[in-house]
């Protein structure tokens, strides 16, 4: 068949790596404009711009994919499949009905659970066990359209926001190679979403990485590891001169034995850093402060008074 593929973010690479190595016809690929990236603020490429002119591919970057002129464009190749997979723009209704066969999305929950822009932080935050690949048939909704198929993927225990990625960049070649399967032969099926179980998975920004301590000790751990690595958990710690430091937090164990005032720290010692919560307390074993290297919390401790007493909070 002959595909457009129109995506942005890394965890789309293995689905185009797939296609360009199959017996499938790749017309184009569409990309987000090139971004600002580091101090320097020099224009950086998309992984996915990088991996297709690579291979020969033309790419196109039209800073809103909505336009007119993006549109016709996009009709102008003629193609069976438009395949999607976090591009960070919602196509309009012209470009859904571009394609021959579909317009397919793969997103990175099992749908209706965890629609919108951060699906695999909000599993991990919401404590689910499972997660997975869904194929969509695109509408104009926001991950509303019809499911093709599912591809599960569990959950492990100390999962973080980077290692779930990884996992599902790494299922989606083997989902979308079903997809495809089925569609070609005439046997892919179009499951309605049940809108009622439907969950929304805002778009991330820094703030949502803080901690609050008031929370139960469960949620803060989750929260630390689904922001792990971005946009990063944080806390803050007042400086002898009063003025708050931030501390990025990376990894943190629940502690259900020991109680304390949110965000007082309780111990300090060889094993961590011993904060209280809303319920329980939480174990900081590995964090940043703000301008220094990453480190183990024992490492942070060294030549710091901060012990029991001390306390986490806001700015």
């Amino acid at each position: 068949m002959r595909i457009l593929y129109i995506g942005t973010g890394d965890i789309g690479l293995p689905a185009l790596g797939w296609l360009l190595g199959s017996e499938h016809e790749i017309a184009a690929v569409f990309t987000q404009p090139d971004k600002p990236v580091g101090r320097s603020m020099e224009l950086t490429a998309s992984p996915i711009k990088r991996l297709a002119l690579d291979q020969g591919i033309p790419v196109f970057q039209p800073v809103k994919i909505r336009a007119a002129d993006s549109v016709s464009q996009i009709q102008s190749f003629a193609v069976d499949l438009i395949i999607v997979m976090a591009y960070g723009q919602i196509l309009p209704k012209g470009m859904l009905e571009a394609a021959r066969i579909a317009c397919l999305n793969l997103h990175a929950s099992i749908l209706p659970r965890h629609r919108g822009a951060a699906p695999l932080q909000s599993a991990i935050l919401s404590g689910d066990t499972e997660t997975g690949i869904t194929v969509m048939y695109m509408d104009e909704g926001l991950d509303t359209g019809d499911i093709l198929l599912i591809h599960k993927v569990a959950i492990h225990r100390h999962e973080t926001g980077g290692t779930l990625h990884n996992r599902l960049a790494a299922a989606a070649p083997a989902a979308l190679a079903q997809a495809v399967a089925l569609l070609e032969a005439g046997k892919a099926p179009r499951i309605p979403q049940e809108n009622s179980l439907a969950t929304y998975a805002k778009k991330l920004g820094r703030e949502d990485g803080e901690i609050r301590w008031e929370q139960p000790a469960g949620e803060i751990c989750r929260q630390i590891r689904a922001m792990n690595p971005w946009p990063g958990a944080f806390t803050w710690l007042a400086a002898k001169e009063g003025v708050a430091r931030k501390l990025k937090v990376f990894e943190a164990a629940w502690n259900r034995r020991h109680y304390g005032p949110p965000g007082e720290i309780l111990r300090a010692g060889a094993r961590g850093i011993l904060v209280g919560s809303g319920s329980g307390s939480v174990l900081l074993r590995e964090v940043q402060m703000e301008g220094k290297r990453r480190m183990t919390a024992r490492e942070f401790l060294m030549g710091r008074h901060v012990g029991a007493g001390a306390a986490f909070g806001a700015k």
